[in-house]
């Protein structure tokens, strides 16, 4: 063969290989797309399933009306639970007892201090102070942990540390 036959020859051959490496590449690049299309076409369906002649846009519509819907629900929810919230902070949450003997001549820790206490340390302590001839019962306001009307007593200020402890313990 001449020389100029073998470049032809050769030319022909990078063309033809060029030209199959082409149509691979375009055949595998469709393989992928009509991978993709079904997928989607598969999802597309599922989103569609169980309606009647409806298009996507009218699902989609749907879904973002009650989107919204829901987001009214959550949104009055907060505002019941943030007014909850501050009622509930109204309420007794911390609670202290403390037992204790007053008296040299009685027995045992038989009188006790109540403290009855909300969110912001306010509430009351009750006393019940037992003797022999009888038990006494002393009831004082108490405001941001302090008495209001009379001063606290250190057995008080004590039922009322354990209350705030007791709260702290829980949380």
């Amino acid at each position: 063969m001449t020389r100029a036959c073998q470049e032809a020859s050769i030319n022909i051959h990078m063309v033809f290989n060029i030209e199959t490496a082409g149509l691979i590449v375009v055949v595998i690049w469709m393989i992928l797309l009509t991978i993709l299309f079904g997928q989607m076409l598969a999802h597309y369906n599922n989103l569609t399933r169980g309606v009647n002649s409806k298009t996507l846009k009218v699902v989609l519509e749907n879904i973002l009306k009650d989107l919204s819907g829901a987001q009214k629900n959550i949104e009055g929810l907060q505002s019941e639970v943030a007014l909850l919230e501050k009622d509930g902070s109204l309420h007794i949450q911390k609670i202290g007892l403390l037992r204790f003997n007053p008296f040299k001549d009685t027995g045992g820790d038989q009188s006790f201090i109540l403290a009855l206490l909300n969110a912001s340390d306010t509430g009351l302590v009750i006393s019940g102070l037992y003797s022999r001839s009888g038990t006494r019962w002393y009831a004082k306001r108490v405001v941001l942990g302090k008495g209001q009307e009379y001063d606290l007593s250190e057995e008080e200020k004590k039922a009322i540390k354990e209350a705030k402890l007791t709260n702290e313990h829980e949380k």
